[in-house]
Order: C-alpha cells, then sequence, then structure tokens
C-alpha cells in the first residue's frame, strides 16, 4: 500500500480532475483526498473500490498487486480496438528488448 498515495495522485491528474472534484465523486472531504494523497491516511474498502471504478483500474493495482492497467475501448469499432491493441504488443516487445 505504500505506493498508493503516489498512484492515486497521478490517476486524478491524468483525469485531470480537481482533489475537491474527486472527493464529491467519493461523497468525501477534499481533505481526506489530501490525507490520501500525501499518505498520511487509506481509504476505507468501500472508497478504495470506488476510486477503482473511477478511474478504471482494479482495486489490485491500487494496492501495488498488478501493474496491470485497464483500457476503456468503449465507442471505439472493433478495427480500433485491433490497432491499439497492435501498438500495445509492439511497444511491450521494444521495451522487454531494451531489459
Amino acid at each position: 500500500m505504500h505506493d498508493f498515495y503516489l498512484k492515486l495522485r497521478m490517476l486524478r491528474k491524468e483525469k485531470k480532475i480537481t482533489q475537491q472534484q474527486l472527493a464529491d465523486r467519493l461523497g468525501i472531504t477534499k481533505a481526506m483526498i489530501s490525507a490520501y494523497e500525501n499518505g498520511i491516511r487509506l481509504p476505507s474498502y468501500d472508497i478504495l473500490i470506488k476510486i477503482a471504478a473511477i478511474f478504471n483500474v482494479s482495486t489490485d493495482f491500487l494496492l501495488g498487486i498488478n501493474t496491470a492497467r485497464n483500457l476503456c475501448v468503449k465507442g471505439l469499432t472493433e478495427h480500433q480496438i485491433e490497432l491499439l491493441t497492435a501498438i500495445i504488443e509492439e511497444l511491450q516487445h521494444v521495451n522487454h528488448k531494451d531489459i
């Protein structure tokens, strides 16, 4: 859980939402979001599940158990999904060669 605060901040900034906006969506205070992002407090299970849903990631990702992330392909054509899959596989192949 030691990386939870870093992941939360990263995901929030990627989605371009403020701490207040995230707090409003979760039904908690901005101070709680700040405490999470500064590693002072950890969320309850219920809040953790809601955070995962908002950012379309697994709770395992948030907890550092699994580094895989989900991509939302809603609204994309089958061809576009195939293209994204090919790009991801190529990038993984390139990155693996560098190791």
